[in-house]
């Protein structure tokens, strides 16, 4: 059993899937939940993140078998459709490899996978260095502004970073920084919309290519003038985008 998660809308509703990103929580969601609600919406927490801030393991394979499990549980005869962002969206794309036929679409916010091996040996001294700075709220705001988190969002995600223990955050970018594309994406049968904003690094726009080659069923789309937070940057059009795709099965036009 999926050792916590949140569950909103309609459970007689198609099968919507919310994977937050690393070092912020379910409520990232909030917008979608709402607007879904005529969907079964569930939300789970990742490892070592909200009420499971006592983990410090954090594994992208784990929290996706972690997450089928959840999907096995509560799917039914439903379809299922899973969305990710940033680490979240690593997650997704191992559920579509180890499960090819579990998903019937997913969008994929985000995703890096080009790995960085080389500066997985400075992560736990980084960390180490700047896990104060945590603290202190006008670094936090700037480390919010990133992920358009300032704002309306800004004293949950300062919660959520002050939970999180300094273990938990390095597990958590080594395994950012490692993920590579699964090889099985290729077989899944599920439609995948892999979106990035415009203003994102490169290596953020490059993974976007990378997994819409891999697979006949995947299409990307760029959107203009933000970087890394659409489902919170511009939550009334990422909500057009996810829903054209699930009902529609076609790409919103920008």
């Amino acid at each position: 059993m999926h050792k916590d998660y949140m569950e909103f809308g309609n459970k007689e509703g198609p099968l919507l899937v919310f994977i937050h990103g690393g070092g912020v929580g379910g409520w990232m969601w909030d917008k979608q939940i709402t607007y879904f609600s005529e969907y079964h919406c569930l939300v789970p927490t990742l490892q070592g993140h909200g009420n499971r801030n006592n983990e410090t393991s954090f594994s992208i394979h784990e929290n996706a078998l972690e997450i089928m499990e959840l999907i096995e549980q509560k799917k039914e005869e439903k379809d299922v459709h899973i969305i990710g962002f940033s680490i979240g969206a690593q997650i997704c794309l191992e559920i579509v490899s180890l499960a090819p036929n579990l998903i019937k679409t997913a969008v994929i916010n985000s995703a890096v996978v080009i790995p960085m091996k080389y500066m997985i040996p400075f992560i736990p001294l980084t960390i180490k260095m700047t896990f104060p700075l945590i603290k202190n709220k006008t670094f936090a705001k700037a480390q919010a502004k990133q992920l358009y988190m300032d704002g309306a969002y800004f004293n949950k995600y300062y919660e959520e970073s002050l939970k999180m223990n300094a273990d938990a955050l390095i597990n958590v970018l080594k395994e950012n920084m490692a993920y590579s594309l699964p090889e099985n994406c290729s077989k899944s049968t599920a439609r995948v919309l892999v979106t990035a904003g415009e203003k994102e690094k490169g290596l953020v726009k490059k993974s976007v290519r990378k997994i819409v080659e891999t697979n006949e069923h995947f299409e990307f789309l760029f959107v203009p003038s933000i970087g890394h937070g659409f489902p919170v940057a511009k939550s009334d059009l990422f909500n057009q985008v996810l829903e054209d795709w699930v009902l529609h099965q076609k790409v919103h036009r920008l």
